[in-house]
């Protein structure tokens, strides 16, 4: 099977990049597109895949590129979500990362972001800080968690790296903390778990966890207010075999299901089931760490 993955540019800690690397281990050829480049495509793709990278919308694809699928991923960003809504009936088939988008959106299926096992799998090593994050500070309320971590907790690592320190920091880390501003299912909740590190995330306001399998005190750990955070991280500091065998159960779960060749396999054997295209040559389980 060929597949065309269509987005800008090849670099790493992008979902497009993610997903380019989950094709080998799928015995699936998948080549690499810039949007820009969308005219000189060729037709001859089994697929042509559309990963979102929040910007160029209003570029279209070839009248031979087909069957279309498209990835989106920006739709909590009001001015994206408008011009995603816009687009989405161009293509035959149109999967979200958000539920809720899946759910506004017509025939859509949700497909939540990964991690992937090789580049955020766990780092043999031992606990050198007690927090760590990974990543912007964004706006309220989450800055402001941060700080009181830094102010609480001294001995953390929290800040903006690149994306190829991020296992070895995870992994050496007692818990990595997570606060989803836009209420949804993101990439560091996958990447700390990859980490076999406690992740310990804000409460959602649906059941998508729960969907996934991610169930507070079992694979990870829920909190609702800021005393809740604090109690949670001052008990598991303390308490390092409970912290290690939800951290395990964890790192379970997503290598088991959570990986984005196991959601590039979900991708393409829906388009098999939807769109009669032949999903995939062979299959090869994705490796652990």
């Amino acid at each position: 099977m060929r597949i065309a993955l269509i987005f800008e540019n090849l670099i790493g800690a992008t979902t497009g990049f993610y997903f380019h690397r989950a094709c080998r281990p799928l015995g699936v050829a998948g080549d690499h597109w810039r949007l820009r480049d969308a005219a000189k495509i060729p037709a001859g793709y089994d697929l042509y895949l559309r990963v979102d990278h929040g910007e160029h919308y209003e570029v279209g694809l070839p009248a031979h590129c087909r069957p279309a699928v498209f990835y989106a991923i920006d739709t909590h960003l009001p001015h994206s979500w408008r011009k995603i809504r816009r687009m989405a009936p161009q293509f035959d088939a149109v999967f979200c990362c958000h539920a809720e988008a899946a759910r506004r959106l017509p025939k859509a299926e949700w497909l939540p972001v990964a991690c992937d096992s090789e580049i955020h799998g766990a780092v043999p090593s031992e606990p050198v800080w007690d927090i760590a994050f990974v990543g912007t500070e964004g706006g309220t309320p989450r800055k402001f968690y941060l700080q009181a971590l830094r102010e609480r907790y001294p001995s953390s690592c929290i800040g903006g790296f690149d994306y190829t320190e991020m296992a070895s920091i995870y992994s050496r880390a007692k818990i990595g903390f997570n606060y989803a501003i836009a209420d949804d299912v993101n990439m560091r909740l996958f990447e700390v778990l990859a980490a076999k590190t406690l992740l310990v995330t804000n409460a959602l306001s649906g059941d998508d966890l729960d969907r996934l399998g991610l169930r507070d005190r079992e694979q990870l750990v829920l909190y609702r207010t800021p005393q809740e955070l604090v109690q949670c991280i001052d008990h598991f500091l303390r308490d390092a075999d409970e912290r290690g065998r939800i951290a395990r159960a964890g790192y379970a779960a997503v290598m088991e299901r959570h990986t984005y060749v196991h959601r590039l396999r979900q991708l393409l054997d829906s388009v098999s089931r939807r769109l009669g295209v032949q999903a995939r040559s062979s299959v090869v389980a994705p490796s652990r760490p």
